[in-house]
């Protein structure tokens, strides 16, 4: 089953537009339309199609963690038992709200997983009685980010 993604052609137009609002979804259209010199009407047509070719999915406030106490950050490889079923793994994953992405990928790890904790105590109870007890989970190696350097989407 192939899952690619149709893709769409923007022009320069599109482009302002959307490096715009990846600095600022909050930005009014009016304030875009006066930095792209065009209507704000052509500003509202363009993003309703973009929103159509799936390109843009909303938009979304951004929660800073270390506000509510989250200091560290980890990214744990989890290896599978062969008999394990994958999706009640990630079901059991998806309870822990301190667990924010999960990927399958290739390599050693049958999924890759980061997730946030309050502190390396907080990891170590995540890990040993959280993630490592899931029926199917076999073991888990981390690595803990020291500090995050680059944060952004793609660029168009």
């Amino acid at each position: 089953m192939s899952t690619k993604q149709k893709t769409i052609a923007i022009d320069g137009i599109d482009k302002k537009i959307l490096r715009v609002l990846t600095e600022d979804a909050r930005t009014p259209i009016l304030e875009i339309a006066r930095n792209v010199g065009i209507s704000g009407a052509a500003i509202h047509q363009r993003l309703k199609k973009l929103e159509k070719s799936n390109l843009l999915s909303g938009s979304k406030f951004i929660i800073n963690p270390k506000v509510l106490g989250y200091s560290t950050m980890a990214f744990v490889g989890i290896y599978l038992d062969k008999a394990a079923n994958t999706d009640e793994v990630i079901k059991a994953l998806k309870r822990y709200p301190e667990v924010l992405e999960c990927h399958f990928t290739t390599g050693n790890y049958n999924l890759f997983i980061k997730l946030l904790s309050v502190d390396n105590a907080h990891l170590m109870h995540l890990l040993n009685k959280n993630i490592q007890s899931i029926e199917g989970v076999l073991r888990t190696e981390s690595l803990i980010s020291l500090d995050q350097q680059i944060d952004r989407q793609i660029l168009v």
